[in-house]
């Protein structure tokens, strides 16, 4: 492929229902002077490969404070607006009805967590040119390593009520009390996911099928999504950290014009 051949924009989607058991109205709750949703949406924004987001919710306030932004919105049916819906279920019907309302199929959609905002345009750009430059890919996701929660530690309650290994510790290399002396433990941190519309599938690897077979890591610090209390101070200090605070925002979009492929991978 031509790195340097003219370059193409593709679409956002942001999803994020109402309900919510771990932190109630997460997706709406403010943040340095921000709701929730909208740090994603800035990222997307300001990502020199996106030219238009797309919202899946059922949730009117998101739905009304989003509007802002420009977005498009896609009601969420209400049988994938449950506890019990699966998020793949939601992604797959989403870039369905992103084709349709485009009329063609973009190729690649960027995935977005409204309760996730540890997610950076230039993370966004960098999986976006991942993916067109090798063709077998198809998805880039954003990952954080915690050692702390590798399979080495992990437990669960047996039977018995005791605590026993989760897996079969002893087949890990380099396993030890040392949290640092195994291979190295990437999660998924729920930034960003760029992914292949071919992905919509949902023939990819468990837990996230809609990842496909082949994922390029986009490796960044300390990213999460929120599901608990705890969660929300420590996407604040990320935020902090990133320079963001209740009136600045870090990020600046370069140009009206997406760079080439060769850009982003020399930069």
């Amino acid at each position: 492929m031509d790195l340097t051949e003219k370059p193409r924009t593709f679409p956002a989607l942001l999803i994020g229902r109402a309900g919510s058991r771990g932190v109630p109205g997460k997706n709406t709750m403010v943040m340095l002077g921000r709701r929730m949703f909208e740090y994603p949406l800035i990222a997307a924004s300001r990502s020199r490969f996106v030219d238009r987001i797309y919202v899946s919710s059922d949730d009117d306030n998101l739905h009304r404070l989003s509007s802002e932004y420009g977005v498009r919105w896609m009601q969420r049916p209400a049988e994938l607006a449950t506890d019990t819906a699966l998020v793949e279920d939601v992604v797959a019907h989403a870039i369905n009805a992103i084709i349709e309302a485009e009329v063609r199929d973009p190729g690649i959609v960027v995935l977005l967590l409204a309760n996730a905002a540890t997610v950076s345009p230039h993370i966004i750009d960098e999986g976006v040119a991942a993916l067109v430059a090798d063709p077998t890919l198809d998805s880039a996701v954003t990952v954080s390593s915690y050692n702390e929660y590798s399979p080495v530690r992990a437990k669960r309650i047996d039977e018995h009520g005791l605590l026993v290994p989760f897996g079969d510790v002893d087949a890990i290399p380099g396993a030890s009390c040392d949290r640092d002396t195994q291979a190295q433990t990437w999660f998924c941190d729920g930034g960003a996911w760029v992914l292949r519309t071919r992905c919509r599938a949902l023939e990819g690897l468990l837990p996230f099928r809609w990842m496909g077979r082949r994922t390029y890591p986009l490796r960044q610090e300390g990213g999460l999504d929120i599901d608990y209390w705890p969660d929300v101070a420590r996407t604040e200090t990320w935020l902090r950290h990133e320079g963001f605070d209740e009136t600045q925002v870090p990020w600046e979009r370069q140009d009206n014009h997406p760079p080439t492929v060769g850009e982003v991978l020399r930069s």
